[in-house]
């Protein structure tokens, strides 16, 4: 536990500490939006993030980053825990923001940060409002930001998936920009799988093939979530059921 407090006094410190590059960043924001004053604010949240999973003893390993497209493009991922996002700000290479939780508003400095990374904050229990943030998403994408979605809707436990919802997925079919499917694993052992006590792991990022407008839009949105359920699980380990393991035990007994 005493690990955990230091760990979480330290990413305190590092946010603090991030007020005084925050007033620059928001001079940079009311600038017009380019690719160079995008990837100046994210210096800061990436730099922050990258330290604070660097201080848990975690390796990161990324692989695919050069199949990311120039421009803006939706990255659906799945959703292990917390350290989900530290992970995407740290170690993905290109500024991006998130679909969050409204609640994170309620977290002074960091609620800045994520507007300045043209975050969007949605409501869930809020339908009208909900239908507001995916519109809000639907624009920062076609003004050139990057969003990342997780489209379970809830933190999955280690390798298992929820199945995605294809709603969310408008952010891409409407803005009609690229989808490029992330796996992600090792985070949920970094928190959830302690019940909140933070210990070290080893994470890796695999970004696969994007998939663009020309593809998917010959699809429908169930079709579409599938296919990027089964390109994100296809990176994950598989873990044999208890109908695979008898199946093995009687294949070998005979």
């Amino acid at each position: 536990m005493l690990f955990s407090i230091r760990i979480y006094a330290y990413a305190v410190i590092l946010v603090i500490g991030s007020l005084f590059t925050l007033q620059r960043a928001k001079r940079l924001y009311e600038k017009p939006s380019t690719e160079e004053t995008r990837e100046s604010i994210f210096a800061t949240p990436q730099n922050v993030s990258m330290k604070v999973i660097k201080a848990t003893g975690t390796e990161v390993h990324v692989t695919g980053r050069e199949k990311i497209p120039d421009g803006a493009v939706l990255y659906v991922a799945n959703h292990q825990g917390l350290f989900d996002i530290l992970a995407f700000l740290g170690h993905l290479g290109k500024p991006v923001g998130f679909i969050a939780k409204q609640e994170i508003k309620k977290l002074p400095i960091i609620r800045t940060w994520m507007g300045l990374l043209n975050c969007v904050f949605i409501d869930r229990s809020d339908r009208r409002q909900s239908m507001k943030a995916i519109n809000q998403g639907i624009e920062n994408l076609k003004q050139g930001s990057s969003l990342v979605i997780f489209p379970e809707g809830t933190r999955g436990k280690g390798t298992e998936l929820s199945e995605f919802k294809p709603g969310s997925l408008r952010l891409a079919t409407k803005a009609n920009v690229p989808i490029v499917p992330v796996t992600l694993n090792g985070t949920y052992q970094m928190l959830e799988a302690g019940n909140g006590r933070v210990k070290g792991s080893t994470i890796t990022m695999t970004i696969h093939d994007p998939i663009f407008p020309s593809k998917y839009q010959e699809l429908k949105s169930a079709e579409l979530a599938k296919e990027l359920q089964e390109i994100v699980q296809s990176a994950l380990p598989h873990i044999a059921t208890t109908n695979e393991i008898d199946k093995e035990l009687v294949t070998n007994t005979q």
